[in-house]
């Protein structure tokens, strides 16, 4: 279920195998199903930690746990918001209710994760995790030594006030290189190179901690798999569901 906007109490009791939506409406007309010991209304919406029950039955909403391993294309927006016209849950059009985790900005491509569950979104973006993020970067000019020892020694962004923690870069070839970041601010490659004279012309993530984007087309997704699963677990010290 969503964990922003919850979901409408009769849908929560038909996913619950209880009864049709339109026979729960009528169980909940006539007070039988409790939220959290109040007597449920139609229109109520439950979230993840509210306890409904029918009678001394405690229902359960049974929701298939979605982790989605996606290759965004450019110009696609890391967003749920219906405004955004390019939002990238319309794109992938998923049959069950998912959202982005993180952000990747909509002049870049590559890797982003989406899912259902909420309960290690944390866990994996916050920068105080320092978990590992991996992109390859291309510049409109050659770059030089100079220019690789300022990034990975970080860099002062003025607009954000801050200096950029220390990273891994690693030269591709004249024009591109692969950097290793452990922080995630809002378009933080790009601040960077701007801030030594550069310009990004392309920018693709191409890991998230132990998950890689090898092997996904552009505009293609896949489930985690169970080793890959695992590993994340380890890494964030938590199950994800």
């Amino acid at each position: 279920m969503s964990e922003e906007n919850g979901t409408r109490i009769n849908k929560f009791i038909a996913d619950s195998g209880l009864a049709s939506r339109r026979k729960a409406d009528e169980l909940i007309a006539n007070g039988l199903i409790t939220i959290n010991d109040r007597i449920a209304v139609n229109g109520d919406r439950v979230f993840p930690d509210d306890k409904v029950c029918y009678g001394k039955k405690v229902l359960t909403r049974e929701e298939k746990n979605i982790l989605l391993l996606f290759n965004k294309p450019k110009g696609i927006v890391c967003t749920a918001a219906e405004e955004e016209e390019n939002n990238i849950v319309k794109y992938i059009n998923y049959p069950e209710r998912i959202y982005p985790i993180g952000r990747l900005d909509k002049d870049s491509h590559g890797l982003i994760l989406m899912t259902n569950r909420g309960n290690f979104f944390n866990d994996i973006v916050k920068a105080r995790y320092r978990h590992e993020k991996e992109y390859v970067v291309k510049l409109t000019r050659p770059y030089d030594e100079k220019f690789l020892r300022q990034m990975s020694r970080g860099v002062y962004l003025e607009e954000l006030g801050k200096k950029t923690r220390p990273c891994m870069v690693k030269p591709v070839s004249e024009k591109s290189f692969n950097i290793i970041l452990t922080e995630g601010l809002n378009r933080e490659i790009r601040r960077m190179c701007e801030a030594l004279g550069y310009r990004v012309a392309d920018l693709c993530r191409i890991r998230i901690m132990n998950l890689r984007l090898d092997g996904i087309k552009e505009g293609e997704y896949r489930d985690i798999t169970e080793s890959e699963k695992n590993e994340l677990e380890k890494q964030i010290g938590k199950k994800l569901w």
